[in-house]
This record gives structure tokens, sequence and C-alpha cells, in this order.
């Protein structure tokens, strides 16, 4: 499992490679020029902060580097483990009977595979984007890597599957003990608050693949 000082290390390297300071980096992805700053990784209560997965994708973007050359900037010694994951088109995720009531793929048609980093204790799949609904901030044809186990807080990206097979992408607004409210990650499309009696599950997005 890929550790926090193995991932800012990478950042730090990426900067490197092609002539940026760490807040360097930062601004040329369109980040607040102190996002990657060392102080800012250790809150002032010791736990550590992690880049965001949307970060990574923005400095990845931004240097023109692909997520095997970032994961090859972590040291040799360390490399690493991946593992297969379940991958499925997003507008298919909510046809038929593909998940559990965990959120987990059931496997059977339509589903395929992809490789990726192991994640650990994580359990997770990938859905590709299919369409222009989650302009800008993902594109057709990006992977999204989500967790339904991971934790769930203000301000993650998910995707979330309705008992009545909708499926959404977009982020957590805030969550109560009746309800969840989502903002869009398309300002063409409407925020959505859901009863929590209408969904079947939530899946952080822990990585995306652009």
């Amino acid at each position: 499992m890929l550790s926090h000082e193995q991932i800012w290390n990478a950042i730090d390297r990426l900067a490197e490679r092609h002539g940026y300071s760490a807040s360097g980096l930062a601004r040329r992805a369109g980040l607040d020029a102190t996002s990657f700053n060392r102080s800012k990784r250790v809150g002032a209560d010791g736990r550590k902060r992690w880049p965001s997965t949307e970060s990574v994708s923005k400095v990845l973007a931004a240097t023109g580097s692909s997520l095997d050359e970032f994961l090859r900037l972590i040291e040799a010694r360390e490399i690493p483990a991946r593992t297969m994951v379940p991958l499925i088109g997003l507008t298919q995720a909510g046809a038929g009977r593909l998940f559990n009531d965990e959120g987990m793929p059931t496997g059977g048609a339509g589903w395929e595979e992809i490789e990726f980093p192991d994640l650990g204790e994580e359990r997770a799949f990938a859905l590709e984007i299919q369409g222009d609904s989650m302009l800008p901030l993902f594109r057709d044809g990006d992977v999204l890597i989500v967790s339904p186990t991971a934790g769930v807080r203000k301000g993650d990206r998910v995707v979330v599957r309705l008992h009545g097979g909708e499926v959404l992408a977009k982020e957590l607004r805030r969550r109560t003990a009746r309800t969840v409210e989502l903002a869009s990650l398309n300002p063409e499309h409407e925020d959505r608050t859901l009863n929590l009696g209408e969904v079947a599950w939530m899946a952080r997005v822990m990585w995306v693949r652009q």
C-alpha cells in the first residue's frame, strides 16, 4: 500500500523533473500555490494530510505525465503491489444486478478488468466515464477508481447508486441521519438532495486515470 511519505516524495520528484518547486507545480496545475507546501502535509494535530486524487490528476495533466510515470517516481525499492480491478462503463452501472448490497461488483457479463496499484484493505472497482455530463472535472474516457468501503467525508467526490438504478457522480456536500446532499460536478446539471432510503450505496472516488 502506498504510504503518505511515498506520495509526497513522488510529487516533489515530479516538480523537480519539470523544473518547478512544489508551489510552482501547484500553480502550474491551477491549484493554490500553497497546496503542496511541507507545512500542509501534516495537520496541527499531527494527523497526516494526503494530496487529493484530483490534485494529483491535475499535476499529471499539467506536466504531461502518466500515472505509470508517477508511480515510477516512487522509490524503486518500494514499488507498490498491483492488482486487477473490475471495470464497467458508468452508464451500464445502473442496469441489472451488477452489484451486491455492499456496492461491490457481482462479476459476469459487462465487466472487464484493468491493472491498478493495490489499495490495501479498501475494496475497489473502476467506472469509465461516458459522455460529457461531468465536465470540466471528468472527461469522456476517464476511469474512476472507487471504493464503497472507504470512509466518505464532506467535499469528497463520490459515486452514488440509487435503488431505482440511477448512478450519480457528484461531490458530497452534507450527510445527515435522513438525507444526503450532493453538489454537481458540472454547472449545467442540478445539485441533488436524496433521502437515505433512496441510496443503495455510495463509493468514494479514490483515483482518476485520465
